[in-house]
C-alpha cells in the first residue's frame, strides 16, 4: 500500500507555512466568543469565598450565622461541611529529598497565606454572595509568617507544614560530576553571580472561572471552566469528591489566556463543584482581579548562586549552582513543588558546552499564595543566571560579550551535555551572529559608543538560550513524577461530505489551534482548511489528554493529529483502490480532496464518493474494512524532547536622573523548526517578549513581614502597556525537527525566556561607566537610583 499521506518535506504542503486568516478571529473579534462568564443556566447560583486575612495561623473558630441570615444566601460551607479529599501532588522520591504536603479544598485547622479559602458562600447573585462572605467571622491564633528564603531556612523558624522540616519541600543534588573542584582550582578566571527574580502573576486576560451543574438524567457532574488541563481537573475532582471519573465531565469554552497559571488544579473549582452537587443546582464562580492577584497561583520567585570556572581563553570549565525556589504555601497538582528546581537543575547548562557540573536545588515553602508553572518555568531564571555569568566572565577576561558566547556555544549536534540531556540540531551560533549583525548593520554599536562620549547611557545586551519543548513521558519520568504527562491522542473522522472533525487533547487559550492544527490536517489529506473542524476541551470527546503547556501543542498534539490524518488517508486509499479495482499500491491522495490512480490519473475517487460507500452503501466496501472513516493515533516525543533556540538582542537607554529604562531596539532571532503559521509564531514571540520585559522592568508581588501581599490591584502591580513595549522584529531560522511529525519544535515560551536576561544585560552595559551592576529583576527606577547613589558613595563611579 502506498503511504496514505505525503510525508513532511519541509515546505511541500499548501497550508503549512502560510499565514492563512485565523479561523478563530471572526468569532472572537466580533464578540461571538463564548467564555465561562458568558454562560447562564436556569436556576444558577453564585459563589464567593471567605478568605484568610492572616498569612499563618490556626483557625480557632468560624461563625457563619450572620452570613446565613443574609436574604438571598442559600448555603455556606466550611471544610467540615463539604468533607472533601485533599489535593496531593507526589514525586517518587525518598523523604530526605521530597516532602509531600496536602492542599485542602477549604482550609481546616490552619491557614497558610493571606487569601486562602476558608469557607464558601452560595447565593442567588454574586453581590449577595460577596456580602454574605464579608459577614463571616473567622478567629485565628496567629503564627509567625514565613515571607523570604532567609526566614524560611532560619534555625527554629515556624513550620508552614509540619511534614516539611526546615520548610523545605524538595532538596536534590541531581548532578555532581567528576572534575568540578579540579576545574575551579585550575581556572584562569572564577566568577560568582547571585541572581534573583521577583514573584509574578501570569495575568491572563480572563481570570479563573467555573460553572458546575448536576445532571440527574446522565448522573453526571458537568463542570464548565477555563483550564489548560481538563482531564487532570476531572481526575483530581473525582478523587476529591470520591466518585468515579465517569460521573464527571469537564468542558472548556473559549478561554482568554492561561500562560501556565491554569495548567494546575485549583481548589476553588472543586469546592464550587461540590456545592453544585449538594444543592442540585448550577453554581458559578468568577475570580475577581483582587483574588487573582493575591490568592491565585503566582510564579517566579527564585534565587541562583552560580559559580563558574573559565580558562584563560574564556571557555567555561565547570559550573556550580545553588538554587532556591520559593513555591509558596502549597505544592501544585500534578507537577508538584519540584517543577521549578528540577527543571532548573536538569537544564541550567543551557546552550553552552559545560564539561563539569554540580548543582543543588531546593523548593521551599512560605506563607504566600502557591505557585504554578508560568510561561518559561524556571528557564527565564536559570538563563538569566547563565547569561550574567557570561557577561561577568567577559568583563574579567577582557573579552567581548558576544565573543565569549561564541567560544562556548554548542555547535555540533546532536549534543549530549554534562546534564545527560541530548540536544537535537539547532542554530545556536547562527542565531547569535545574525542578532549581532542586525544591531551592527543598523549602527547601534556606533550609537552606543558615541552616546557614552555625550554623557548618555545606552547599552546593548544579548541572551542566548534553548527552550526544551514538547516534553515527552521520558523527560517527565526523569523527574520521578507519580503523574507523568507526555503523550497526546487524536481522533479524526470524515463525514459523507468529505469534511473532517479532528479531536486533540491539547487546549487552546489563544494560540490559534483551530487554524494551525487544521493546516496540518489539510496538508496530510489534501482538503481545504475550511473542511477541517477541531474539537478540544471536552473530557467526553477525548479519551485522555495532557492539555497545553510547555510548547507541546504543535510538537506533541500536532504530531498526534498528523498521524491520525495519515491513518485516515491510508483507509481512504484502501477503499478507493477497491472502488477503482486496482491495487492499493497504485493509488495516492491527489491533494484535491480525493484519491487518484497512479498509472491512470484520469481515474479517481473523491472523498465524497468514498464516504458515500463507507456510510451509505457499506455493502460495497472491501470485506476487511469496517463501515467507518475514523482513525486514531497517539504520539509521545521520545527521549529528551525537542529544543527550539534563539538569541535576543536589546538596546536600552538608562536615565540616571530618573532611573527610568527605555528600550530602543529589540531583535529576536529564533529557530522553532518548521513554522506552521508565521503570523501566529511571530505573535507568540512578541507576546512572550512583552511578558519577559514585564518581568525584567515592572511586575512584582512583594510581601510585608506579616505576610500581607503588596499588590491587590493594578495600582500596585505594575503592568506594561503598549507604550512601554517596543517594536520587536522577529527573524526565523529553520531547522526541521526529526522527532515530530511536522518538523516543528514549538514556540510558546521562548520570548519570555530570553527577555529578562537580554534586558538586564543591556541595562548593565548602559551603566558600565558608573560602577553599578544589577543582578536582580525587576529593575525598577528606584532600583537604578539606589544603586547609582550607593556606587557614588563608595567612589566606584567612573565619569562617563
Amino acid at each position: 500500500m502506498s503511504d496514505g499521506a505525503p510525508r513532511f518535506d519541509g515546505r511541500g504542503g499548501r497550508w503549512v507555512g502560510a499565514s492563512v486568516p485565523r479561523r478563530e478571529d471572526p468569532r472572537l473579534l466580533t464578540g461571538r466568543g463564548r467564555f465561562v462568564d458568558d454562560i447562564a443556566l436556569p436556576g444558577m447560583l453564585h459563589a464567593s469565598f471567605v478568605r484568610s486575612t492572616v498569612a499563618h495561623g490556626r483557625i480557632t473558630g468560624i461563625d457563619l450565622s450572620a452570613t446565613l441570615a443574609v436574604e438571598g444566601v442559600v448555603a455556606a460551607y466550611t471544610a467540615a461541611d463539604l468533607d472533601l479529599g485533599d489535593i496531593v501532588a507526589l514525586l517518587d522520591r525518598p523523604p530526605e529529598e521530597f516532602a509531600p504536603t496536602a492542599m485542602p479544598i477549604l482550609a481546616r485547622e490552619k491557614v497558610r497565606f493571606v487569601g486562602e479559602p476558608v469557607a464558601l458562600v452560595v447565593a442567588r447573585d454574586p453581590y449577595v454572595a460577596e456580602d454574605g462572605a464579608e459577614l463571616a467571622v473567622v478567629d485565628y491564633e496567629p503564627l509567625g509568617a514565613i515571607v523570604s528564603e532567609e526566614t524560611a531556612l532560619a534555625e527554629g523558624a515556624p513550620l508552614v507544614h509540619e511534614e516539611a522540616p526546615g520548610n523545605v519541600l524538595l532538596d536534590v543534588s541531581m548532578f555532581d560530576t567528576p572534575g568540578v573542584d579540579e576545574a575551579f582550582a585550575a581556572a584562569g578566571c572564577v566568577v560568582e553571580v547571585v541572581t534573583r527574580s521577583g514573584r509574578q502573576n501570569a495575568l491572563p486576560l480572563e481570570t479563573r472561572g467555573v460553572i458546575a451543574s448536576w445532571d440527574d438524567h446522565d448522573d453526571q457532574l458537568l463542570v464548565q471552566m477555563c483550564t489548560q488541563v481538563p482531564h487532570q481537573v476531572r481526575t483530581a475532582l473525582a478523587r476529591s469528591l470520591r466518585v468515579p471519573e465517569r460521573t464527571v465531565r469537564v468542558t472548556v469554552p473559549d478561554m482568554g489566556g492561561g500562560f501556565g497559571q491554569k495548567c494546575v488544579v485549583g481548589r476553588e473549582e472543586i469546592a464550587v463543584a461540590a456545592a453544585a452537587r449538594r444543592l442540585n443546582r448550577p453554581v458559578k464562580w468568577i475570580e475577581d482581579r483582587r483574588e487573582a492577584l493575591t490568592a491565585g497561583f503566582l510564579a517566579r520567585e527564585q534565587r541562583y548562586r552560580t559559580r563558574a570556572a573559565f580558562d584563560a581563553d574564556g571557555r567555561i570549565t565547570a559550573l556550580d549552582a545553588d538554587i532556591v525556589c520559593d513555591m509558596g504555601a502549597y505544592s501544585c497538582y500534578p507537577f508538584t513543588a519540584g517543577i521549578e528546581p528540577l527543571m532548573a537543575s536538569a537544564e541550567m547548562p543551557s546552550v553552552y558546552q559545560v564539561p563539569a557540573y554540580r548543582v543543588r536545588a531546593r523548593a521551599i515553602t512560605s506563607n504566600k499564595a502557591p505557585t504554578a508553572p508560568y510561561r518559561g518555568v524556571s528557564r527565564p531564571q536559570y538563563v538569566m543566571a547563565m547569561e550574567r555569568v557570561m557577561e561577568r566572565a567577559a568583563r574579567e577576561l577582557g573579552l567581548d560579550p558576544v565573543e565569549i558566547r561564541r567560544r562556548n556555544l554548542i555547535t555540533q549536534f546532536p549534543y549530549t551535555g554534562i546534564n545527560a540531556v541530548t540536544y537535537d540540531p539547532g542554530t545556536y551560533l547562527e542565531s547569535l551572529e545574525l542578532a549581532e549583525a542586525t544591531l551592527r548593520d543598523e549602527g547601534w554599536f556606533e550609537l552606543r559608543d558615541n552616546a557614552a562620549a555625550e554623557g548618555r547611557h545606552i547599552g546593548i545586551g544579548f541572551c542566548c538560550f534553548s527552550e526544551r519543548t514538547g516534553y515527552g513521558s521520558d523527560a517527565f519520568a526523569k523527574r520521578k513524577m507519580t503523574v507523568v504527562p507526555g503523550f497526546d491522542i487524536s481522533e479524526i473522522r470524515m463525514d459523507t461530505t468529505g469534511s473532517v472533525v479532528v479531536t486533540s487533547g491539547t487546549m487552546n487559550h489563544g494560540q490559534s489551534h483551530e487554524t494551525t492544527l487544521a493546516q496540518i490536517v489539510a496538508d496530510r489529506l489534501g482538503v481545504h482548511i475550511d473542511q477541517v473542524k477541531l474539537r478540544q476541551g471536552d473530557t467526553e470527546r477525548i479519551a485522555y489528554g495532557w492539555g497545553t503547556f510547555a510548547s507541546r501543542s504543535v510538537t506533541i498534539g500536532g504530531s498526534a493529529v498528523a498521524l491520525a490524518a495519515t491513518r485516515l488517508g491510508e483507509l481512504l486509499c484502501r477503499i478507493a483502490a477497491h472502488l477503482l479495482e486496482t491495487s492499493p499500491d497504485n493509488v495516492r491522495l491527489d491533494g484535491d480532496g480525493g484519491v487518484v490512480q497512479i498509472d491512470d490519473p484520469r481515474r479517481r475517487a473523491s472523498f465524497e464518493e468514498i464516504a458515500d460507500v463507507a456510510y451509505l452503501r457499506s455493502h460495497l466496501l472491501p470485506k476487511d474494512v469496517e463501515p467507518t472513516l475514523t482513525a486514531t493515533a497517539s504520539f509521545d516525543v521520545p527521549g529528551d524532547g525537542t529544543f527550539s533556540n534563539a538569541t535576543h538582542a536589546v538596546v536600552v537607554e538608562a536615565d540616571p536622573g530618573t532611573g527610568g529604562i527605555t528600550i530602543l531596539r529589540y531583535a529576536c532571532v529564533e529557530d522553532c523548526g518548521v513554522v506552521i503559521h508565521p503570523q501566529v509564531v511571530d505573535g507568540q514571540c512578541r507576546g512572550g517578549i512583552a511578558q519577559g520585559i514585564a518581568g525584567a522592568l515592572f511586575e512584582e508581588v512583594t510581601y510585608a513581614d506579616n505576610g500581607e501581599p503588596s499588590a491587590a490591584s493594578f495600582i500596585d502591580y505594575l503592568v506594561p502597556t503598549a507604550t512601554e513595549i517596543p517594536d520587536i522584529t522577529v527573524s526565523h531560522l529553520e531547522t526541521p525537527c526529526a522527532f515530530t511529525e511536522n518538523g516543528a519544535k514549538g514556540a510558546g515560551e521562548g520570548g519570555t525566556i530570553g527577555a529578562p536576561a537580554a534586558v538586564l544585560n543591556a541595562i548593565n552595559d548602559a551603566l558600565r561607566h558608573t560602577g553599578v551592576e544589577l543582578d536582580t529583576t525587576p529593575v525598577h527606577p528606584q532600583t537604578v537610583l539606589a544603586a547609582l547613589d550607593a556606587a557614588a558613595e563608595e567612589g566606584t563611579s567612573v565619569p562617563s
